[in-house]
Order: structure tokens, then sequence, then C-alpha cells
């Protein structure tokens, strides 16, 4: 016969019986000693942490410093528990002391919480929360979000924060996830795309460390604490990307190639790393490297000037561009000058995110941002399953080459 759940009430109660016993517990081993996933017992611990049964401590709980730690105490709270607690824990009926299901073997493995193989939980109630924060909802992230939802379907709810390239308008957006979100609890786990570089940029790190749930970074690198220890991430090998475009005009015979990157692009400096490296490698002439400002600055119009003098002066006969928007705008001012694109100049765009409506649609480095926001989901269910035995994971995903008529 199967034993059946118990109750939220008995549940609660069992864990307050627990942690008394051993005086403080992490959410990974409560979650393997009742045999219910990590997400119920983080949102068991919130209500009794809220009721005062129980005192928060990263990664778990622990018996309040106002309670005894000998003899019997009862009470009835908010969280619905009216238990005696002893110093003597019982273990969850149909368990044995370790937390095994009756019957199992010393061998056997013990529940762990782990989702089903589907990748589904067994209940809608058990399934994690997940806070996104995201710079921007019109550029580039609209296909990650789209990514993450897919990957969250019947498996966890996604809420969504449109934040910016400032770091307190991002910590704003975090906290509130974070906070209460009127049940006791916050989100079970984050995904964020924070700005990258500056001393504010490591002290949000730091922040996002020190939090007690899982936190995946988005097309982003981070390290937190005194021996800089990265934080998890999914990211695109942008430097790969840049590698590629390079390639591919050489393949097509171009030998003077420049490179166009926005100075306020965090993925820039791994696109001239790439670009770099290949002009090396193939013993090409990169006759230009140079950042703009975005094509949106009013300064633009006297960047891309500029760009197209020096390309004349040094006979370059191609351009990788990032980003779209910019590549767009450069061979639109190109073409008013009278230079035929590919005829005269190639172009390669990076982004790939509206390369395609250019006149004409312009050969483009598509990273995999779909990819990117599932892959990142996926981290954090694997963490919230697997606790902090879970080595820290950077995911690197490879971009593509979408070949179109200026090259």
């Amino acid at each position: 016969m199967t034993q059946e759940a118990p109750l939220p009430s008995e549940r609660r109660a069992q864990l307050i019986a627990r942690v008394r016993e051993t005086g403080s517990a992490r959410v990974s081993e409560l979650s393997r000693w009742l045999g219910v996933t990590p997400v119920t017992v983080r949102r068991d611990l919130a209500v009794l942490v809220a009721d005062g049964a129980l005192e928060k401590v990263h990664g778990g709980a622990r018996v309040p410093a106002a309670a005894t730690s000998d003899g019997a105490t009862t009470g009835v709270g908010a969280a619905g528990v009216a238990a005696t607690t002893t110093s003597g824990a019982t273990a969850p009926a149909g368990r044995t002391a370790a937390g095994l299901p009756a019957g199992r073997g010393a061998h056997a493995p013990a529940a762990t919480g782990v989702p089903a193989p589907e990748g589904r939980f067994p209940d809608r109630d058990e399934r994690p929360t997940i806070g996104m924060v995201v710079p921007s909802l019109d550029y580039y992230w609209p296909e990650v979000i789209r990514g993450a939802r897919a990957a969250t379907h019947d498996t966890a709810r996604l809420i969504l924060r449109g934040g910016s390239y400032d770091v307190d308008h991002i910590r704003h957006q975090l906290a509130s996830l974070v906070g209460d979100r009127g049940d006791g609890t916050g989100v079970d786990g984050l995904l964020v795309a924070p700005p990258a570089g500056g001393p504010e940029s490591t002290e949000l790190a730091d922040w996002l460390a020190g939090l007690d749930l899982p936190v995946v970074l988005m097309e982003r690198r981070l390290a937190a604490g005194p021996y800089r220890e990265p934080l998890e991430s999914v990211a695109t090998d942008h430097a790969l990307g840049a590698g590629t475009a390079v390639r591919h005009l050489a393949e097509r015979g171009h030998r003077k190639i420049g490179l166009v990157t926005s100075r306020t692009s965090p993925h820039t400096s791994a696109v001239e790393r790439g670009f770099r490296a290949a002009v090396e490698e193939l013993g090409l002439d990169a006759v230009l490297d140079v950042e703009t400002v975005p094509q949106s600055d009013p300064a633009w119009s006297d960047d891309v000037a500029a760009v197209l003098d020096r390309c004349a002066d040094a006979e370059a006969t191609a351009l990788l561009v990032h980003s779209d928007r910019e590549a767009i705008s450069l061979v639109e001012h190109a073409q008013e000058r009278g230079i035929r694109v590919p005829a005269d100049l190639a172009v390669v765009a990076y982004d790939d995110e509206v390369a395609a409506l250019a006149d004409p649609p312009l050969t483009a480095v598509r990273p995999p941002k779909a990819a990117i926001g599932a892959a990142a989901v996926e981290l954090v269910r694997r963490r919230l399953a697997d606790g902090d035995d879970r080595p820290v994971h950077r995911i690197e995903l490879s971009p593509r080459l979408l070949v179109r008529s200026s090259t």
C-alpha cells in the first residue's frame, strides 16, 4: 500500500522536529529526508521562519537563538503547526530514521525530490517560481525570453522584469523578486543579465552570490567573493562567432578586413578578441579596428563617416560590424557615397536581429538566443533539484553564421 504524503502542517512539524534535533539543517538534507522537492522545503521553511518557529541561515534553517535546546515546546502558529517538539525527531511516516522509504536497504538510493525524467513536477503547486531580469525588452533579449518561457512550460512559473544597463535599477528589480510575493516567499531562482565591468558590477555579483537561491547569469561572466569564484552562467561564445565571420570573409578572397564595434556593448571585448585571433591566424591585414558610439547616438554620423574614410584610405574590402543597427546604417551611408555592397565592400553584421531586412540582406552571426534562455532555466531547475553538491556550471554555446547577399 502506498504511503500518503504528509499534509503541509504535518510536514512542517516534522521539519521543526528535525531542525531541533540537529540544531540546523540544509535545504538539500531536509529535501532528501522528507522525500520532497527542495522547492517545497524552501517554502515550508519560509513560512516557519515568518512564524518564528525557525531562523533562516544561508542554505537552510536553524533553531532560533531564544529557543530552549532541552525539553519540549508546544505552539500553534501561522504555519498551521500544532506539534510538540522534543530533542528527538521522528522520521516521516513510512520512512526510516535515515529518511529512506520503509523497506529500502542501507545501500538503496535516498529520495531526492528530483523531477520526473520528462522534467515535469508532480504537482503544479510544486513548480518553482523563477524571476528573470533582462536589460532590454525590444532588442536581442525577446528571443532569450521566448526560450526561457518555452523551457518553463508546465515545469515552472516565470516572472519577467525589464531592467536597463544601470546597476541600481537592476538591483532594485532583483530585490523586488527576491522579496515577499505575498505568501512568505520570494522567487525560487533568478535568471539575470547584469551590467558587466566596474566596481558596481563587482558589488552586484557579490550580492547575487550571497542570495539563498540559485542564480544563473545570461550572456555574462561574473565572479564573486574573496577568491573571485564564478557564478553559474550561460553565454554565447562571441569570440568564436567573430572568428567564424573572419574565416568566411577570407574564404571569399578578402585580405584587408576591418572591425567596427560598439563601445557600449558588453560583448565588444569578446568580438574583438575573436576577430584579432582569426586575423592573426590567417595572416590577414586588419586595416581597421575601431569602437564607435551606438547608431542611436547623435555622434554616429560623424563616426560612420570616419569609418568609411579609413576604409577607402586602407583599401578595405570587407567589414565585420557589431551590431545589426550599426551595420545597416553603415551600408546606407556607404551606398550614398556610391560604394556598392558587396561588390566594393562586403559587410557581415553581428547579432542577426534585423540583418535580413536590410538592402541587401546582410550576412550575419546569430547568437543562439532562445537556447540561452532555455539552458539558463535548466540550470536553475537542476540546482534546485541537486542542491549545493552540484558543481558550478558555466555553459558556452556556439553562434551560427547565416550567409546572405552582403558577402
